[in-house]
């Protein structure tokens, strides 16, 4: 489990591709420190396994299916990444609930600045939307935000000084394929609703109410 708060930004030092799958290796002076084989590490939100590490350098394998549904793919060598260890037991929970499970991604639109914020606006799927609220918190590459807006073709965010500081979000430009996760609630109580419904054999609805005397 991760909390969407980036604890720094690492670097891709080498990609070593195949067919389908790719091997990554990081740079990363902080996330490095106390990990061991076999430990999760966030990168740009795709929690990936490490699978060697030499000092401040660590290895981890990307498989098809990630590939497939996340913008992984598009890391070149020196490419800058958002780095998050698995949250410690007794850690604080500064974002909210994050897997590093990727549900889809989004494109960057548009940034609009605003004082000291910048407003960042993300197309995405209908399939993403649904799950996203006004207020709701999502994660982009890894980082935990708040949703500011949501409308049927994308949503925003807005970028404190302190998030574009620790994060590789406003160095994206527009077109930039990004990372996204739904919170996780959303997705859990629609199956939970979805099973209920179809074991249910009996229909409550506008007429049911009626003839019951509840309308």
């Amino acid at each position: 489990m991760f909390t969407g708060i980036i604890e720094e930004v690492g670097t891709i030092k080498a990609i070593q591709r195949g067919s389908k799958s790719e091997v990554l290796t990081i740079q990363g002076d902080v996330v490095t420190k106390g990990t061991a084989v076999g430990d999760s590490i966030a990168v740009n939100g795709v929690c990936l396994t490490v699978t060697t590490i030499s000092g401040n350098v660590f290895t981890a394998d990307v498989m098809a299916e990630t590939m497939r549904r996340t913008s992984l793919c598009n890391l070149t060598n020196g490419s800058k990444v958002n780095l998050e260890r698995a949250m410690a037991a007794d850690g604080r929970f500064g974002g909210h609930i994050v897997s590093g499970h990727i549900d889809g991604t989004g494109v960057i639109l548009d940034y609009t600045k605003e004082d000291n914020a910048v407003w960042v606006t993300i197309g995405a799927e209908e399939s993403i939307l649904k799950y996203i609220i006004e207020k709701g918190s999502i994660t982009i590459d890894g980082i935990s935000l708040t949703v500011a807006y949501v409308d049927d073709n994308c949503f925003k965010v807005s970028i404190i000084p302190h998030t574009a500081k620790e994060t590789t979000l406003l160095t994206k430009k527009t077109n930039d394929v990004v990372n996204l996760e739904n919170d996780v609630i959303g997705k859990y109580v629609e199956k939970l609703l979805n099973t209920q419904n179809q074991k249910s054999s009996s229909k409550i609805d506008a007429e049911f109410l009626m003839k019951n005397g509840f309308m």
